[in-house]
C-alpha cells in the first residue's frame, strides 16, 4: 500500500539544543521510535526527543530532497525555521498523541 505523506522534521535537545533532521512516510511511528531509543546513535546520544518542526510532502523523493537540503544550511537557518513556526519550541508530538 502506497502511504500519502512524507515528512521531513526536526527533533531537538532543547530549545536552542542539538538539532536532528531525518524523513519518514510515518511521523509519529518514527517520533516515537527515537523517544522509545530503538533509534540509537545520534538522537539518543544528544537526548533530541522533541519534535519542534515538520513538514509534509507526497512524495518520498521531494522529502529527501528537502531533508538534503536542510542539512546543507546554517545551523541559524535551521532555528529561524523552527521558531518561524513554533517560536516556543513545543514538542509537537504531543498533538499526535
Amino acid at each position: 500500500m502506497e502511504n500519502d505523506m512524507y515528512y521531513v522534521y526536526i527533533l531537538a535537545s532543547s530549545k536552542n539544543g542539538t538539532l536532528y533532521i531525518g524523513v519518514t512516510g510515518d511521523l509519529v511511528r518514527r517520533v516515537s521510535e527515537h523517544r522509545k531509543h530503538y533509534c540509537g546513535g545520534f538522537t539518543e546520544k544528544y537526548k533530541m526527543y522533541s519534535l519542534v518542526y515538520f513538514e509534509s510532502f507526497d512524495t518520498i523523493d521531494a522529502a529527501i530532497i528537502r531533508e538534503k537540503r536542510m542539512k546543507k544550511w546554517k545551523r541559524e537557518w535551521k532555528i529561524q525555521l523552527i521558531e518561524r513556526y513554533n517560536s516556543a519550541w513545543q514538542d509537537l508530538y504531543q498533538d499526535f498523541v
